[in-house]
């Protein structure tokens, strides 16, 4: 047995000496049976007290791996095998007692779940907000693709600036310059999808109790960002003509808004396209009480009849309006590309956030978008998404005028994606609901797309994603549970006019 100690070190001599022994036992050194020295004796040859051996015997003993015995001295024990561990059975962790304030405000995830009625087989999709896949330009991508990666090599797939490469956002620039906006590149932001955009703004602008002004109804996604921000959300109701832009201003003086929301043509969900008039009116007004408006224009290249207005960005004179787009509703959802324009302070500062959420967009598709727009085949492409849309549109407007019951209306949007529609007042939306889903349809019901109680019983409709055939049989379907439903809660309702009233 080897023991060497070090009298200049921290660790106690008797502990030294321990930690050795124990070693030497663990490895095997020591066999069982090994009989140390004792402890006077072991004391002299390390030049220590007896009573230091003897606190080092103590640990060892304490540790199960040595032993003293009368007439036999102290001798090494067989080590134990470790015991394996045993968890007993805790309660489970309340995971939702440690989410954050944010995360509890969140509303359950609608978008999530109109993604998943989507890709069901067998159903007929009137629900999500999605372009039809019959239409993509795969053909043209898979081009363009091997030119990419046979041009720019790995470059396509390393990490871009996260404000997205130079040269896409010249571009952008370049489409928007056509549509009237006069933007340099450095005024663009590439964003993963423009629902990003709008997380990203919600971070940068907003407090808690801070105001909102967004139009009723709006966008459920935008509602929930602003609202899972602890922001104020008030609303300016829409007619046909957009926003209602002349209640808006003792809005602002009540309110003092952080910023206006406001999606001004083919609004999501009612389809209203906000009129020149009232959009030179919201601009004044903006300008007036120094409050930015957010346009969000997912859907302005998306029209079947007239020439179109231009955008809020357009007719902004003085850099208030913050504009946001997309390329989900135009091409392929799946490649997650929007942008921002803005001026370069709020793209500095946004960048600055997009860098700490996903560090840049995704590279390849830049490239492959940015050789779409360059050869104007979007152009081309618009052109032929239009035609089939407005086809589908037509479709599903004739077989509503075909089969809806009394009491039931409809928007005949010029653009975008949706029919908005009123149902009469005894219907059961829930219900209604749970019958489609048995007949294999899905829609949104209007209840999303208000922050309180809706006037009425709304729907929203998807015409763009399934095909025409689809669309008629789709209709049927939802028709036929929208008579049920109403039939049902006529008979409940006469059962309980019926009723003996009580004698009192």
């Amino acid at each position: 047995m080897k023991i060497s100690i070090d009298k200049g070190s921290s660790v106690p001599v008797y502990l030294q000496i321990r930690n050795q022994i124990k070693d030497q036992v663990l490895s095997g050194l020591l066999p069982p049976g090994f009989r140390l020295p004792p402890e006077r004796k072991l004391a002299e040859m390390l030049g220590i007290n007896r009573s230091t051996v003897l606190n080092a015997y103590r640990e060892l003993k304490a540790d199960a791996l040595i032993d003293s015995h009368i007439g036999q001295g102290t001798v090494v024990l067989s080590p134990k095998p470790p015991e394996p561990f045993s968890f007993s059975s805790p309660a489970a962790l309340p995971w939702h007692q440690l989410f954050s304030g944010y995360v509890a405000s969140i509303k359950e995830p609608l978008l999530r779940d109109l993604m998943e009625i989507v890709g069901r087989e067998n159903v007929i999709s009137f629900a999500a907000g999605m372009a039809a896949p019959e239409l993509f330009p795969l053909e043209i991508f898979q081009k363009i693709y091997r030119r990419v990666t046979q041009s720019y090599g790995p470059a396509a797939f390393l990490h871009t600036p996260t404000e997205g490469c130079y040269f896409f956002r010249e571009s952008i620039s370049t489409f928007m310059g056509a549509r009237g906006v006069s933007l340099s590149p450095e005024e663009i932001l590439i964003l993963s999808g423009s629902q990003q955009g709008l997380d990203l703004l919600v971070r940068a602008f907003l407090d808690p109790g801070d105001a909102v002004i967004v139009e009723e109804p709006s966008f459920f996604s935008a509602i929930q960002a602003f609202q899972a921000a602890g922001a104020r959300v008030r609303e300016i109701p829409v007619d046909q003509n957009g926003m209602q832009v002349e209640l808006l201003e003792p809005m602002l003086i009540k309110y003092k808004p952080k910023f206006i929301y406001t999606l001004p043509t083919f609004q999501n969900p009612s389809g209203a396209v906000m009129s020149l008039q009232r959009r030179g009116r919201l601009l004044e007004l903006a300008y007036k009480y120094q409050v930015p408006v957010l346009e969000d224009d997912p859907y302005g290249e998306l029209r079947y009849e007239d020439q179109g207005l231009p955008s809020l960005k357009a007719l902004d004179t003085r850099g208030y309006v913050i504009y946001l787009s997309t390329f989900s509703k135009m091409l392929f959802p799946g490649l997650r590309v929007g942008w921002l324009a803005a001026p370069p302070p709020v793209v500095h500062k946004l960048a600055l956030i997009k860098q700490m959420v996903d560090l840049h967009p995704n590279s390849l598709a830049q490239y492959l978008i940015d050789a779409f727009l360059k050869e104007g085949l979007l152009d081309r492409h618009l052109d032929q998404v239009r035609r089939e849309y407005a086809l589908r549109r037509n479709v599903m407007l004739e077989e509503l005028t075909r089969w809806a019951p009394p009491e039931t209306y409809w928007n005949e949007p010029k653009g975008g994606y949706y029919l908005w529609c009123r149902l009469p007042e005894n219907t059961v939306l829930s219900k209604l609901l749970t019958k489609c889903a048995d007949r294999g349809v899905a829609f949104v019901p209007g209840d999303v797309f208000f922050t309180g109680s809706p006037p009425g019983n709304y729907i929203r409709l998807n015409f763009t994603f399934s095909k025409p055939e689809k669309i008629r049989a789709g209709v049927k379907q939802f028709i036929s549970a929208l008579n049920e439903t109403l039939q049902e809660n006529k008979t409940k309702r006469k059962g309980i006019k019926n009723q003996m009233k009580p004698i009192v």
